[in-house]
């Protein structure tokens, strides 16, 4: 076998439909409007969110600089917020409870390949954030986690595993470090 069979056979692989090619194309002609919107025009930029199938809570603050990647794909809670530079790379659902922080530079990350394969497939995994989380600066969370209700997730760490309700995790890979209590 050629050594670039295998990645001519994944470009070969139909990874989305033409309806979903189709709405990533109008949404990154659309995303200017979206990254370049003044700081506090959160309503405009939930508005935009909406129009392109995104469910979006009341009161929710997402930064203009935050890349989505799919807006239907993505669902938040009330009174949640993503902060600046943040990536919701959400190739599949991606779930943000209620009370949720996403802090500045943050990265949600919703694909991955499988490794297995030689082909390298595509993987369009899901996360979910829980209600009152907070996920601070520079956090990583992979292609399927769970972070549980009230968790926080360290600053800068690696989350490739679930995290248990209320616990602290820190490090690369994240570890539980303590619990919260409220």
């Amino acid at each position: 076998m050629n050594e670039l069979e295998p990645i001519a056979e994944n470009r070969l692989q139909r990874k989305w439909s033409l309806r979903e090619l189709t709405g990533r194309m109008l949404w990154s002609l659309a995303s200017p409007l979206f990254r370049f919107s003044p700081r506090l025009l959160w309503g405009w930029r939930r508005g935009m969110l909406r129009l392109f199938g995104a469910k979006i809570g009341k009161h929710v603050h997402i930064h203009s600089s935050v890349r989505v990647f799919i807006p239907w794909n993505l669902t938040i809670g009330d009174w949640s917020s993503v902060g600046f530079d943040s990536v919701l790379y959400n190739l599949g659902p991606m779930v943000i409870g209620k009370r949720v922080t996403i802090s500045q530079r943050s990265h949600l990350c919703g694909g991955s390949h499988d490794h297995r394969d030689a082909t390298l497939p595509l993987i369009k995994a899901s996360i979910e954030i829980a209600d009152d989380v907070w996920v601070c600066t520079d956090a990583f969370v992979g292609p399927g986690v769970t972070v549980g209700q009230g968790a926080v997730v360290g600053a800068r760490a690696v989350v490739v595993r679930d995290v248990d309700a209320w616990a602290i995790v820190a490090g690369n890979p994240a570890k539980q470090v303590g619990t919260r209590e409220m």
